[in-house]
């Protein structure tokens, strides 16, 4: 199907470098309309079912908004991950607890300034519709003061940019996005698409996060901001109550195949590959997540049950709660959170360390800190090591002309 989510258009590069084809998608929805096969159907209805049960999970947590942001912070990890960086959970939640900590990642900022923008936007879209100008903040709080700072965060584009291996010319390039121009006519089409209801939402996500990647409109941070995309599609359709539900790990895990589907579509117009690749995602990680959750929950209940029945008191039923938000604390963050004295605080979470419920994992003496490790491992099971990768997705990143 030539031609059915845009075409090629021969380029002359800048100062005789060479020609190279960028592409120019149409609007969206595709056009002929998707071929609604009985694999579409079947993963749609699994997709939405997966997600119902998910839903259903998280309203047996006594107090779910306790555990979003460890979600947000899997997620910051996990997306950042397939930009390149080695950041984990433990070190954005030392990062969190103090700034100044000594050995972590230099890239760890870009994972918290990814929980920012993800909870930025959660907010905005309280008050300001789904639109560009809304997607140019998020892309702004992404970049703020990081790797890539220099290339204009929070706003589009101003030249040709490529998706090739690191320092490779235009001319060898794996994808050129639309020129400048075409850009701009892409964004304000793929806006209009955002209010679009007539698609049901899952598979009206997966059209939109596939335009956004092949438009790519920033000068870096693509990939991330498309992700984050998808959860504000969710959330802005109601198909989400709380963000819960993301692909990283999905997409993660299936890097190759994500990089073919996305391709697969402006090559050969495979809009119904792709729509079944990104149900498919949906299914295993709304599972995925329905088990952390039921597992979060499970947790609470034992940790509340064991501390109840020591009589250990309403301040360490409450730290037990900070602790779900807060997997990794020091009596400073105890005593300031509790409002309580230090020696207070100091005593209440000595006593969680000889119930095993905390571990100190500095060995120090000062400066001490905290780990809930029967919470964390929920989450990080999840922080797989670097997958090999073919040249094709050698280099993700963006370079300019």
């Amino acid at each position: 199907m030539e031609g059915r989510a845009g075409n090629f258009y021969p380029q002359i590069g800048i100062a005789g470098t060479g020609s190279y084809e960028a592409f120019v998608p149409r609007p969206l929805p595709p056009e002929p309309p998707l071929q609604w096969d009985i694999d579409i159907i079947r993963l749609l209805s699994e997709a939405d079912q997966a997600l119902g049960r998910l839903d259903g999970a998280a309203r047996n947590i006594l107090n779910p908004d306790l555990f979003v942001a460890m979600y947000v912070r899997r997620e910051a990890v996990l997306s950042s991950q397939i930009e390149g960086t080695q950041s984990t959970i433990d070190d954005v939640l030392k990062y969190e607890l103090n700034e100044g900590f000594a050995g972590l990642p230099p890239d760890v900022n870009e994972v918290v300034n990814y929980v920012r923008a993800m909870n930025f936007g959660l907010e905005r879209l309280a008050s300001l519709p789904l639109s560009l100008r809304l997607i140019r903040e998020i892309h702004g709080e992404l970049l703020h003061e990081v790797r890539g700072a220099e290339r204009s965060p929070g706003e589009f584009r101003t030249s040709q940019n490529w998706i090739g291996v690191a320092n490779s010319p235009i001319t060898r390039a794996t994808f050129v996005p639309p020129p400048v121009t075409e850009m701009h006519t892409a964004l304000s089409d793929l806006e209009r698409f955002l209010h679009d209801d007539s698609l049901p939402a899952l598979v009206h996500s997966a059209l939109a996060h596939a335009q956004f990647e092949t438009i790519h409109p920033f000068m870096d941070g693509n990939g991330r901001v498309g992700r984050l995309l998808i959860t504000f599609l969710l959330v802005h359709r109601s198909v989400l109550h709380r963000p819960l539900l993301y692909l990283s790990v999905f997409l993660k895990r299936n890097r190759v195949e994500y990089y073919d589907r996305l391709m697969a579509i402006r090559r050969d117009g495979d809009w119904e590959g792709w729509v079944r690749f990104f149900l498919a995602g949906v299914v295993e990680s709304a599972k995925e997540a329905t088990e952390s959750a039921r597992a979060i929950n499970d947790l609470r209940e034992r940790a509340r049950n064991l501390l109840q029945s020591v009589n250990a008191g309403m301040r360490a039923l409450d730290l037990l709660d900070i602790l779900f938000q807060r997997p990794l604390v020091n009596v400073n963050l105890v005593k300031d959170v509790l409002g309580i004295a230090f020696l207070t605080a100091n005593r209440l979470v000595e006593r969680f360390v000889a119930m095993g419920i905390l571990e100190e994992v500095t060995g120090a003496q000062r400066n001490r800190m905290f780990r809930y490790p029967a919470y964390l491992s929920i989450f990080e099971e999840h922080e797989e090591s670097e997958p090999e990768r073919g040249p094709e997705v050698a280099s993700t990143r963006t370079a300019t002309s």
